[in-house]
């Protein structure tokens, strides 16, 4: 196998997420914890990196102002790299803990679910500041 080559494995656990195929548990803590992380990280990076394309657009000529999309990046790279593995841990030992079958699309909600929340909580720090 070649690098950059796909093995049938691969894609059938992409459409396991999206319910294109009978969808195969995830039995032991750490595919729990790793997939639940892995949706924590990509959702935050993908809306993190929205944020910075509008921010840099808006902010472009000011100064000091064209490097936050810089610090907006860090940060939504690094928010889930610190707390997100940390909460992803905790789902994954209660989902473990008590017998829960946790499906694929079990670890895209929660993971999506994470980034939802730190999104809002950042946004009322932000309100509660004005």
């Amino acid at each position: 196998m070649t690098r950059g080559e796909f093995t049938p494995s691969d894609l059938d656990s992409v459409l396991n997420v999206i319910g294109l195929s009978p969808p195969d548990p995830l039995d032991t803590f750490g595919e729990m914890w790793y997939q639940v992380f892995l949706w924590a990280l990509f959702s935050s990076m993908l809306f993190h990196i929205i944020a910075a394309l509008i921010a840099f657009c808006r902010l472009r000529k000011h100064t000091i102002g064209r490097w936050m999309p810089v610090a907006i990046l860090v940060m939504g790279v690094l928010s889930p790299l610190t707390g997100g593995v940390v909460t992803s841990a905790v789902i994954a030992g209660v989902f473990r803990a008590s017998d829960f079958v946790m499906m694929p699309f079990y670890a895209l909600v929660w993971g999506l679910g994470q980034t939802i929340v730190v999104m809002f909580i950042s946004f009322t720090r932000i309100l509660a500041t004005l």
